[in-house]
């Protein structure tokens, strides 16, 4: 059928506008205008979870840290002649001495640190400073894409609903490059997933990650700062942490500025971005409401 030349104008006009939209909608998006950018990255996620979900595979389970009760120290077991009396003397042993600690393990950033590539890459970019510090990886941008091209063969959606990078593709990811061992902690407060944190790196030999930004985002912890030895006071107060931010150069419009590698975040910064898993993508029963971590629980050994 032929159309008419009045018809012919209208299909036109109706490409034209078309073509219009795509244009404008393609530069918001590119500019984030009004957070066009931000509803087009959440319709696309929510597209290909419908065309392709994440896998519902086990993952490792979130280990909940609690304060144990106190274990009684037994009495010893005397054996005293009829008539007499034995009271047990306890063997002094040395005291420790509770002083201030400064403690980071030696990181060279140039060889060490490598910032995400793409600003959703904080997971496997975390994943390669690990295995970079510990001598397993460089800090190349292709490594990088390396590492998170093979996230099909981690990812569940019960480490991230969202599909993709949780916790545990994390420790996963360690674990197939060399580095075993990571676990998944959950802390009810800040300051003790802090002091376990640190005395893990201080034992292991080996940073820690910490899930900061209510779960969105992956910091390395390399040291620390606390007014006693964790590892020997169960009351000692991490005062502030040596962080590698793959974030770093990029600004955040909502966390603002990042940090160059290895600054020394004081407790005000921890406070700030080191907050409890959140996620609005859907609820994770074992981590929601708590600080999240990832510890090594295999001593690296170094030189």
């Amino acid at each position: 059928m032929i159309r008419s030349r009045k018809e012919r104008g209208i299909g036109r006009l109706v490409a034209v506008v078309f073509l219009a939209g795509v244009v404008l909608v393609t530069g918001a998006v590119w500019t984030n205008t009004f957070g066009a950018g931000d509803r087009f990255d959440g319709l696309m996620t929510r597209i290909r979870l419908i065309v392709a979900p994440p896998p519902d595979r086990p993952i490792q389970a979130t280990v909940d840290v609690t304060d144990p009760p106190p274990t009684p120290t037994p009495a010893p077991i005397l054996t005293a002649a009829p008539g007499q009396t034995l009271i047990p003397t306890p063997t002094p042993g040395p005291t420790p001495v509770r002083k201030a600690v400064d403690f980071k393990l030696h990181t060279t950033p140039r060889t060490m640190f490598a910032s995400e590539v793409t600003d959703v890459f904080c997971a496997p970019a975390g994943v390669q400073i690990v295995l970079a510090i510990d001598g397993k990886a460089d800090n190349s941008a292709a490594f990088q894409r390396e590492i998170a091209g093979r996230i099909g063969e981690w990812e569940s959606r019960r480490d991230s609903r969202n599909g993709g990078w949780g916790p545990a593709a994390i420790a996963q990811a360690l674990a197939a490059y060399g580095v075993p061992g990571y676990q998944i902690r959950a802390y009810e407060g800040r300051d003790k997933a802090l002091r376990d944190s640190a005395a893990a790196i201080r034992t292991m030999n080996a940073p820690v990650l910490i899930m900061a930004w209510r779960g969105a985002h992956t910091w390395v912890m390399t040291g620390y700062t606390a007014d006693a030895d964790p590892t020997v006071f169960p009351d000692a107060t991490v005062t502030g942490t040596y962080i590698y931010d793959p974030w770093y150069p990029l600004i955040s419009s909502i966390w603002g500025p990042s940090d160059p590698p290895g600054t020394f975040q004081n407790l005000d910064e921890m406070r700030r971005n080191f907050l409890q898993w959140n996620r609005p993508e859907g609820s994770y029963p074992d981590r929601d409401g708590k600080y999240i971590v990832v510890v090594p629980t295999v001593p690296i050994p170094r030189t």
